[in-house]
This record gives C-alpha cells, structure tokens and sequence, in this order.
C-alpha cells in the first residue's frame, strides 16, 4: 500500500471532519494521524479474513496453515488478524502480563474502595470467579487482581517475561491490609493454566507466612483460626499449615461445570442451602503448588464462612452474565453456598475492564440491570431474535431462566423485572401468537420459571399480574394436552422437587 504523508491525513480528516485539522493543537494532531495510521493497517489485516474457507480447506486437506495468535480484538488484539490461521492461545508463563498487572491493580483497589465506601469497613475475604477467558483473552487481569487483593505482585524475567515467582507489597506501600481470598476456577482454567493456580497458592502461603498483626493480614488471621482448630483436632503442624491455606478450588479431574445451576433447573431445591451444598460438592478440590485434586470440602466451608463479597469480571460486552447458565451456576452458586453457612447477607459485585484504561465496579444488581434493559427488555433487541424464529425464541427463554437463576441464587432480580418479563413475553398478546407460531415450547417454559419464581418468593408478583400469568399459563398447558399429549399424559407446570436430604433419606446417596 502506498504511504501516505501526514500533510494528506490532516487534508482527508478535515474533510471529513469538516473543519481544518491543522489549526488543532499539536498534541492532538498527532494523536490523530497515529489512529488513522493505525487504522490503515488494519486494511490488509482484514482484506486477510478472506482466507478463512480457503485454510479450512487447505486444513482439512492436511496443508501447513500459518500460525496466528488468538485473542479479543476488542481490547486492542489488532495481531489476532487475519482471522483463519492455525492459531495459539497464549504462553501461560507470561500471565499476568505486565499490562494487565496495571489493570488488575486499578480493579482490585476499586473494588475494595467500593465495598469500604459501602459498609464502613475493608472486607476481609473476597469469594472471586475466576474463568480460562482471563488469561485467554485478558493477560491474566483477574488474576493480577487476585494478587494485588493479597498484596503482592509478579516478579518478571526482564529478558522473557515469564513470571517467575510473587513478592510482598510491604504494607507502607499497599496502605491497606492484605485482604483474603477464596478463588474458584473453572474446569479449563484447571486444566490449560495450572501454573497460575500454583501462583496463588504460593502467594497465600507467603502471606500467611509474613510477621504482621492479624489485623493488617486477614489471610494470617483466618490461617491461624484454622490451625488452632486443626491442632486441637490431633492434627499435625505440616499438613495443618497446608489444610488452612487452601484458597483455589475447582471441580474433581475431568468434570466441568458447578453443579448449582444443575439443581436450579431441576427445581431440585427448597432453600438457598441446597443450591450452596451442591455448588459445595462441586467445588470442594483444592489444587495449587504441589496439591492436585486434593478433596477437602470442610476447608472450603470453612473459608466460605469468611466470605464478605462475591465477585467477578468480565473484560467484554461480547457476552453478559445472561448469556450462559454457568454465571449464576458458578457466581450465584458460591454466594449461595457462602450465605447459607455464614447466616448473613452479602454483597455481590462485577467488575468491568471493556475499557482496560478505566475499569470499573458495579453491583450485581446494577450489571443485571444494565443486561436487561439493553437487551432481553430491549425491543431492537427482541425483534432481532424474532427474526430467527424457533431459536430465536429458544434465546428468549433461555435468558429469561437464567433471571430466575439469578433470583434463586444470589437474590439480586428486582420484583421490576419479573413484571416487565412477565408483560413483554407472557401477556403480550402479539408476542404470544409469535411464540405459539414458531415455539411454544419456550412460551411454556418462560411462562412455568415465572410462576415458580412467584410461588418460591424469588418474585413478590402482584396479584392481578400473577393471575393474569397463571390464567395464560392454563391455556398453554391446555394447547398442548390437546395437540402435543394424545393420551393426556402431558405434565404441565408440575415441579416436583427432590432434594439432597431426600436423596439421602431414600439412600440413593450417603454422607
């Protein structure tokens, strides 16, 4: 491609523009010739995509596919394009990056201010969900902030920039105390990036290991509540140190997944205790420097006993905490778990690094709401998956369950929301023609979550709005014990709920 001179950028700009350009400061005309430069390089960087079918032909043909890193292109990836190389993910030795270090510190310090500005006071353990798609598509910027929350920081090698162990913030420097963790990872974290698991465990040894008061280290003061109770049960002093410093848990080897979205589905509950024991039984493997699937359900309990907040981030709009049942089954299912034994309400907070030069932190409730105003409430947005019929309805439901998983999990749906859910896809007479034309499967569904979402008291309905709910819901449940159930044998809104203790009763499980 042709160069093209600074003095024809400034000329296009102000004409586009429609201004003169050049009577800008300089500062900022400089700026602005370093994006457009940087835009017109991306032009052959994308006329490249063209290629993708052309390499998955010459893939399945057994060919050599030039290699390309993989990434999100919106947070500035530009060396992920062209799409349709034979591409790698990242070198986990190098997680976190430098620059996501810079973030995970603004993130996690924000974080604490939030909580501290709320509730008059630091928190002194914070329950993270931490997912493969940080290191993957952020550098490791969750777990930057999972360190810096301990208060220490990577030590890099200056040549590679591999990390190469973790070091101590003094406390003169951190200004605050050293706050504890609890860090749930998922089943592919687990398995692609075990050296970042290693990592924080060895950072959560290190702190409980520095001289400092238990009032400026909170991982010390939980560690030696732990050991006292260890110690006295005939535990010996080695292998009690390594039992109350567990703080990385996932699932068992080769299961995925957290369990408490499983029995939200399944209407398998009858109190926020059932859905928290089966996040629990999940969760209960510790894994980290030289620990691997170690099974120690009472020493998640006791850390999740600890809990204050819950938390976790996202680094994209590509998808939201709607667009999968995983983020109330992992999130919703540890606040669950974390309310249940501690007796008392929590905080429950997002993190946002769309922006890496200014993250934020909203509530739960606030990123719920956020979501479902702009796209399940949003009527650009429900056209849209009109237009895709069948699934496009399916989506609907889906999303509108995944409200409900939310309610009964960590309580942050708002009784507004139910309300309008209910009026935009149950009682809206056109909707429910479209959903009866392409779907009615899911109208059923939709309409069956909102109703028990109102009979388990996850939604204060109103009355007219309820009977006007369940009033449809019978003619649904009639349609299809007419067109669906030729012997009538059609279930309808029957829940019949089987929980663990009933499980345990029958003894189909023991323990």
């Amino acid at each position: 491609m042709k160069e093209i001179s600074d003095e024809r950028i400034v000329e296009i700009a102000s004409e586009v523009l429609g201004m003169d350009v050049s009577k800008a400061p300089m500062n900022a005309v400089r700026k602005l010739i370093k994006s457009i430069r940087t835009a017109i390089s991306l032009i052959p960087r994308v006329e490249g995509v063209r290629k993708e079918i052309d390499n998955v032909l010459r893939g399945m043909d057994g060919e050599y596919i030039e290699p390309g890193p993989s990434g999100s292109i919106l947070r500035g990836k530009i060396e992920v394009l062209p799409t349709g190389r034979n591409f790698y993910a990242v070198d986990p030795l190098r997680i976190p990056t430098p620059a996501a270090w810079r973030v995970g510190v603004k993130l996690a310090e924000k974080l604490i201010e939030e909580y501290r500005g709320k509730y008059g006071k630091y928190p002194e353990t914070i329950g993270i969900v931490e997912w493969c798609i940080d290191p993957f598509r952020a550098d490791g910027e969750g777990v930057a902030q999972v360190l810096h929350i301990l208060g220490v920081k990577p030590v890099w090698d200056p040549e590679s920039g591999c990390v190469l162990d973790i070091e101590p913030i003094p406390l003169r420097e951190l200004k605050r105390p050293r706050i504890d963790v609890l860090v749930r990872v998922d089943g592919i974290f687990r398995d692609t990036t075990p050296n970042l698991m290693t990592l924080i465990d060895r950072a959560i040894k290190k702190v409980a290991s520095l001289n400092e008061a238990p009032e400026v280290n909170y991982v010390r003061k939980h560690v030696l509540e732990r050991l006292k109770h260890l110690e006295r049960s005939g535990v010996d002093e080695k292998e009690a140190f390594r039992l109350a410093t567990y703080r990385v848990f996932s699932e068992k080897p080769g299961a995925y997944g957290a369990g408490a979205n499983l029995v939200v589905y399944a209407s398998a509950w009858k109190s926020k205790k059932d859905i928290g024991e089966a996040w629990i039984d999940w969760a209960s493997y510790a894994y980290g420097e030289n620990t691997h699937a170690v099974h120690v359900p009472e020493e998640l309990k006791n850390v999740l006993r600890n809990v204050d907040l819950t938390y976790q981030k996202l680094e994209s709009d590509d998808f939201d905490i709607l667009d999968c049942c995983c983020f109330f089954g992992y999130h919703g299912g540890m606040h669950a778990a974390a309310e249940s034994l501690s007796n008392k309400k929590l905080a429950a907070y997002f993190g946002d690094t769309r922006d890496p030069d200014r993250p934020s932190i909203r509530t739960m409730d606030e990123e719920l709401e956020r979501v479902v105003i702009s796209r399940l409430l949003n009527p650009q947005w429900i056209e849209g998956k009109r237009r895709h019929g069948f699934k496009g309805a399916s989506e609907i439901s889906e999303r509108v369950g995944r409200v409900y998983g939310w309610g009964a999990t960590a309580g942050i749906v708002k009784d507004w929301m139910f309300n309008e859910i209910t009026r935009a896809f149950v009682l809206d007479e056109e909707m429910r023609r479209w959903f009866m034309d392409t779907n009615p499967w899911a109208l059923e569904e939709i309409a069956r979550r909102l109703i028990e979402a109102a009979e388990r008291g996850v939604w204060e309905a109103p009355k007219e709005l309820l009977e006007e709910l369940k009033e449809v819901y019978s003619e649904i449940e009639g349609f299809f014990e007419e067109a669906v159930s030729s012997e009538g044998e059609y279930q309808g809104g029957r829940v019949v709920v089987v929980t663990r203790d009933d499980l345990k009763k029958e003894g189909y499980i023991k323990g």
